[in-house]
């Protein structure tokens, strides 16, 4: 049995692939570009992939892929039809990363509600040196209680941002895109009495029909002028031209992002053009990536082709 990872270097340096070994053969490339995936895939009976295309342009020469794994939810970059067709079997995961990726959407809010950039640079720069006082709080900023938090997209993830936000004595109030029911112990409520009244809203949802260029220049006029962005689900569900437009003219109050529509960055990327810096914090798709959420991913990758073997 060979095992072939195609973009190890997704799932870090630091991952301990020895119960992988005990399957098979293990072969890791850090990275696969898509024509360089025919050759590398050739004799593979398992590929592991995390955004390598998989389709019949890239392993139709493969003729012993039995099994493809994902080490993600999404799974765009597959052509299931074709696998259909061949009789290859996929496997996604779910789950691994609810945690971190809750904990990561605070960690952005507090670093844009606290203003902690310019409070960091007040000290480092020695101006604190020079207080003629004990505290310094030129940039005002607000507590959590008793505030509403919007969530778009009630998932695992989206749940639990909705405990924790309650936690804090937040009002918490979702929207589902997809007009799913709602779900008992949570208020739904529709898109626009959520943009009305939301003090923090949070998108946790998936790219799909329903969220797709979701939120646009008519959607972010809606919100509140004093209101935090964040987004934790996929790029492309933020026009992000109009986002920067809306921090440039001053719409929202500040925007955090972990996911691009483009990733990496874009050189022409409209979000490089924000002029207040301190209103835009990016962080390059890491939400997922704690280490315990990766070693919790591979162990279940781990265990999703051991079953297939037995």
């Amino acid at each position: 049995m060979k095992i072939v990872f195609l973009d190890a270097l997704t799932l870090g340096e630091d991952i301990d692939y020895s119960q992988f070994e005990r399957l098979g053969e293990v072969v890791k490339y850090p990275y696969t570009a898509p024509e360089e995936v025919p050759e590398r895939a050739a004799d593979a009976d398992v590929l592991v992939v995390n955004k390598v295309p998989v389709n019949a342009s890239t392993i139709s020469e493969a003729k012993n892929v039995k099994l493809v794994c994902v080490t993600a939810t999404g799974t765009n970059n597959l052509d299931k039809d074709y696998l259909a067709q061949r009789g290859i079997e996929w496997r996604n995961v779910a789950g691994y990363s609810t945690e971190t990726v809750a904990q990561h959407t605070f960690a952005i809010l507090f670093y844009l509600l606290e203003k902690l950039r310019y409070y960091d640079d007040y000290v480092k720069s020695g101006s604190y040196l020079e207080s003629p006082i004990f505290t310094h709080f030129a940039q005002p900023f607000h507590e959590l209680y008793g505030k509403t938090w919007g969530i778009i997209g009630l998932g695992a993830i989206g749940r639990r941002v909705a405990d924790i936000a309650k936690a804090f004595g937040m009002d918490v109030i979702y929207y589902s895109a997809s007009g799913a029911p709602a779900q008992e112990g949570y208020h739904q409520v529709d898109l626009d009495t959520l943009l009305a009244k939301s003090d923090i809203i949070s998108i946790h949802a998936p790219l799909n029909e329903y969220t797709e260029n979701l939120v646009n220049k008519d959607l972010l006029h809606k919100m509140k002028s004093d209101a935090i962005l964040l987004n934790l689900g996929r790029g492309p569900i933020i026009n992000e031209a109009d986002l920067a437009d809306a921090l440039n003219n001053g719409e929202i109050a500040a925007a955090g992002l972990d996911v691009l529509c483009v990733e990496p960055m874009a050189k022409d990327s409209p979000l490089l053009n924000v002029k207040e810096k301190e209103r835009l914090f990016i962080t390059p798709h890491i939400a997922w990536a704690s280490l315990e959420a990766r070693e919790r991913l591979v162990k279940i990758v781990a265990g999703q082709i051991e079953e297939f073997l037995k």
